[in-house]
């Protein structure tokens, strides 16, 4: 099993050289994948909780692709209804190019409303989109034929039934955000997935954090690293940690959420 990051790209502290650094740092921690979040009017309901400066995916990646080497890039993810699919299929194709075959493009329908109508697009037709969309998304890289653009790997990221019916629609993974290891369990067992990738939280406490609704990823090292390895068992392909507290000031102080990574870096060892 592979481990990721989603890095924010986002909020006061966030400028070209910590991005830099982050990038770096999660490359020389060993990590697997760098991801980055996705919005493109940062309207009220998105400000408060991912406030400007907002550095949009695409660019953003194409800028840490050429300070990293090894890291997968992707989006944790990109809201599919906000751009014309022959754009997104045209920019993924490329940063897949020029990274090297790098590129992760995790997709998902969108939530904030004030968004998609500053955008034009219809809030309540969001799911139906995404699904066509997609389509023509693969149906450009399959006119691209054989190729970088075709091996571009997609995640289809969300909570709900109708994410997982589309992961298997598609054949792609299944991307679930920020939930406890026995909802992830059950959704799990409930599904036949063509593959599953979960983004977890990543807060480390010094005492146990205990009850049925902890979240994966939130406790002790000694459970942050059993919730791994349950998510292991249950097939996870990769597993992205999100280090993000919710504090925008945070991103003036990344140092905490570096240790934090590292501390699991050291300790996380795959099960033979």
């Amino acid at each position: 099993m592979q481990l990721g990051v989603n890095v924010p790209n986002f909020g006061p502290g966030t400028d070209p050289g910590t991005l830099r650094d982050w990038a770096r740092t999660v490359e020389g921690l060993g990590y697997d994948l760098l991801m980055v979040s996705d919005h493109v009017a940062v309207t009220p309901d998105v400000a408060a909780q991912y406030p400007e400066p907002f550095h949009e995916p695409f660019t953003t990646l194409s800028w840490l692709a050429a300070v990293t080497t090894r890291l997968r890039l992707g989006t944790t993810v990109l809201v599919m209804p906000y751009r014309h699919p022959l754009l997104v299929a045209r920019m993924a194709g490329n940063l897949n190019r020029l990274s090297g075959g790098r590129f992760v493009l995790g997709v998902g329908v969108g939530w904030a409303r004030q968004e998609f109508a500053a955008l034009g697009v219809p809030f309540t037709e969001r799911g139906k989109l995404t699904d066509q969309y997609l389509d023509a998304v693969r149906a450009a890289w399959r006119e691209d034929g054989p190729g970088p653009t075709a091996s571009v790997p997609i995640w289809v990221g969300g909570n709900s039934d109708a994410a997982i019916r589309r992961a298997i629609r598609l054949d792609a993974p299944w991307h679930p955000l920020n939930n406890t290891v026995p909802w992830l369990r059950s959704a799990v067992v409930r599904h036949t997935l063509p593959g599953f990738a979960p983004r977890i939280s990543l807060r480390l406490t010094t005492t146990p954090v205990d009850g049925p609704d902890r979240p994966a990823g939130v406790g002790t090292l000694e459970q942050v690293l059993d919730d791994l390895a349950q998510l292991e068992r249950l097939g996870a392909d990769t597993v992205v940690l999100d280090p993000y507290d919710g504090d925008p000031e945070e991103t003036r102080r990344p140092e905490a959420a570096w240790q934090a990574l590292a501390t699991v870096a050291d300790h996380w060892r795959t099960p033979a």
